[in-house]
């Protein structure tokens, strides 16, 4: 497990529910009040991990996605070149269609509903509660935060967020390094790298 959050503390809860403990967290600190981390092995030094076949074992991203935070995406792609697989986390609480399709590292958490045609792309999280419905295609590393909605046929480029409570209508698509805001409604296309707010429905680039 890369990571010893939030994100990485409800990732465990899931696979500890589920017979399948991660046997070490790795992070500069873990934060000994998360019971759901208890009793595994902690690594401060990231490069334990090389002493462990890619053959033999997966890692689990941990690390949260915020907008403008790409570590999540850069550790996926890193131990991805160095022959590492990346187990998919999904939580028997989420509905999926088995019509969809879940790219590796994919990870969802409870509530969710992804439906018939959908295709989650890798290293994506669709959080607890949200909808992605029919014939979406949801970029890799993507984060569709807790009870946002896709409708239909929404398409997304990569390191797209979708924030908490945001709707997408259907048929839009939504450029690479997007952002949805929390609480906003979309209603037409959102070009690469531009950021689409709650409160005054305006569109800006997001500054580099």
């Amino acid at each position: 497990m890369l990571g010893a959050g939030g994100h990485a503390s409800v990732l465990v809860d899931i696979l500890r529910s589920q017979g399948r403990t991660p046997f070490a967290i790795v992070a500069p600190k873990l934060d000994m009040t998360r019971a759901a981390l208890a009793g595994i092995e902690h690594w401060q030094e990231e490069e334990k991990i090389l002493n462990y076949s890619p053959e033999q074992y997966e890692l689990v991203n941990g690390i949260g996605s915020l907008p403008g935070n790409l570590l999540r995406a850069q550790l996926f792609s890193r131990y991805r070149k160095l022959g590492y697989n990346f187990a998919s986390v999904i939580s028997s609480q989420a509905i999926i269609s088995d019509y969809a399709v879940l790219e590796e590292g994919a990870q969802v958490m409870a509530g969710a509903i992804i439906q018939t045609g959908t295709q989650i792309g890798c290293n994506s999280i669709i959080n607890t509660g949200a909808i992605v419905d029919h014939d979406c295609r949801i970029g890799d590393n993507n984060h569709i935060a807790p009870g946002a909605l896709l409708c239909g046929g929404v398409v997304t480029g990569e390191v797209v967020h979708i924030g908490t409570s945001a709707t997408v209508i259907q048929g839009i698509s939504i450029g690479a390094y997007a952002v949805v805001g929390a609480g906003a409604t979309l209603t037409r296309h959102l070009s690469e790298k531009q950021i689409v707010y709650a409160a005054r429905g305006s569109v800006m680039p997001i500054k580099q």
